[in-house]
């Protein structure tokens, strides 16, 4: 298979002039869409004419629009004329598309995004991820015909070697989101597994923020002379996004974090740690200050992770303190800091921290918290972006200021507190407790740990999670 890169004209400053039909229009004028965003206006009009797409785009510039729209109008258009909106009643019943998503959440945002969009044409989705639901309802789910089906790659891989009745014959389109995600999961062998179940007469999409050798090669084995779309370079940032690092020497961490949260209390925050049991302090050190914070990690269930989202979505909660669970693919507006508590080890897990900020256009601010350990780290990014960060104004060169030392004493006792509350959670739930559940079905639960994005994976703690797993057998 061959791999051509094309000049696009220049861009249509509206949706309309992208060729998209009036249904289409209609859901994006219904929800506040003004104009295209480079991706889309670059990929939309291939697609419309049956291309194989490569998208290569910084994360928040639009990639899930410049995919599902051109699906819905092919959609539609399969639908015969005679039957008008028979989409709504089923249409031709089959399933007509499937997304691979490396996580759950994103799995869930994408259905959402083509219910939206899909509104007016009566578009059906099924979510199909490991930890969510037990397979049998899932299995309902899927014998009610979906037009379009978003899994995570290990519990659609189970659907397919045992569910009655389901299989991907009809599938007109695959689409690959997040792709170089999928492989850092170590998800290529599942997903070939998965392109033998599905005919190879058929339209593929692979998006990601950035294009490693692992997709470069995914690529050539499931895409038929694809037209690459590259509208940003592999380690790059948008310019309305501000990005600062905030030197705290290590035994003044946790004041010079309260502090620059303190600074920034009216805006919307992504705090990024690399573990769950930072995030869990934090969030109870922020609460016990008054701080209206909300925990997002891969040790809470599906629902309790869901239900954070959607709290911070709505503005009932300010901070968000997460781990790497919440830097990819996930649409959150509004959000205008990130501050990364922890610095990522790798200068593709910073861009996707920073890039939950500062999206679509809007403004948006990064500041990443530094200690004497990290200095490393720093240079590390910023000689791969090409870019030195400014300092951030707000804290000492050295010590504390004033009004952190009032802050000190107040922000040790949080900790003091934050402690104990984990140490009596911890005993109170047990090691039996704070084990993962997966459906409910042992079977499954290698292939559902593959779905996972949490810190297990981001921290590298993988190979202690299963020495501990082998103790207790």
């Amino acid at each position: 298979m061959s791999q051509t890169e094309e000049n696009v004209e220049p861009v249509p400053t509206t949706f309309g002039s992208l060729g998209l039909n009036e249904h289409l229009l209609l859901s994006i004028d219904r929800l506040g869409y003004k104009s295209p965003t480079e991706i889309q206006v670059k990929c939309i009009p291939p697609a419309l004419e049956g291309r194989d797409i490569i998208g290569i785009a910084t994360t928040g510039s639009g990639k899930t629009a410049a995919f599902a729209l051109p699906i819905l109008q092919k959609l539609w258009d399969q639908i015969p004329t005679s039957q008008g909106p028979a989409i709504k009643g089923g249409g031709n019943g089959g399933l007509f598309a499937c997304v691979l998503a490396p996580t759950r959440e994103l799995a869930f945002q994408i259905s959402e995004s083509f219910e939206r969009l899909g509104k007016d044409i009566g578009v059906r989705c099924a979510v199909i991820v490991g930890g969510a639901e037990d397979t049998v309802t899932q299995a309902i789910s899927l014998a009610k015909k979906p037009h379009v089906i978003v899994a995570t790659p290990g519990r659609l891989r189970d659907h397919l070697q045992s569910t009655k009745g389901f299989n991907l014959k009809t599938l007109k389109f695959l689409v690959l989101d997040e792709a170089d995600r999928l492989l850092d999961l170590s998800l290529g062998p599942t997903i070939e597994q998965i392109l033998k179940f599905i005919p190879k007469e058929r339209t593929t999409y692979l998006f990601s923020a950035t294009m490693s050798t692992q997709v470069s090669k995914l690529q050539r084995g499931t895409l038929s002379n694809p037209m690459k779309i590259e509208v940003s370079s592999k380690y790059q940032t948008v310019p309305t996004l501000l990005q600062y690092f905030a030197f705290a020497p290590l035994m003044h961490k946790e004041v010079s974090f309260i502090h620059l949260v303190n600074t920034l209390s009216s805006n919307t925050i992504i705090v990024f740690t690399r573990t769950v049991h930072d995030a869990q302090r934090l969030v109870i050190m922020l609460r016990h200050l008054g701080f209206s914070a909300i925990p997002l990690h891969g040790q809470l269930s599906q629902a309790q992770r869901l239900g954070a989202l959607e709290q911070f979505k709505s503005g009932k909660r300010s901070i968000l303190v997460a781990t790497d669970v919440a830097s990819r693919g996930l649409d959150i507006p509004c959000v205008d800091v990130v501050i990364n508590y922890d610095m990522p080890t790798q200068s593709k897990e910073y861009i996707h921290r920073v890039g939950r900020t500062a999206r679509a256009g809007k403004a948006g601010k990064a500041i990443s918290m530094i200690t004497q350990y990290d200095i490393e780290f720093l240079q590390r990014i910023e000689k791969v972006m090409v870019k030195k960060l400014d300092k951030w104004p707000g804290l000492p060169e050295k010590g504390l200021n004033e009004e952190m030392m009032l802050l000190k004493e107040r922000v040790e006792e949080a900790g003091r507190f934050a402690s104990s509350q984990i140490k009596e959670k911890e005993k109170e739930v047990g090691e039996k407790g704070r084990k993962r559940k997966f459906g409910g079905q042992k079977g499954r639960e290698k292939d559902d740990d593959a779905d996972r994005d949490d810190d297990v994976v981001q921290a590298d703690i993988s190979h202690l999670a299963h020495r501990r797993k082998k103790k207790r057998a």
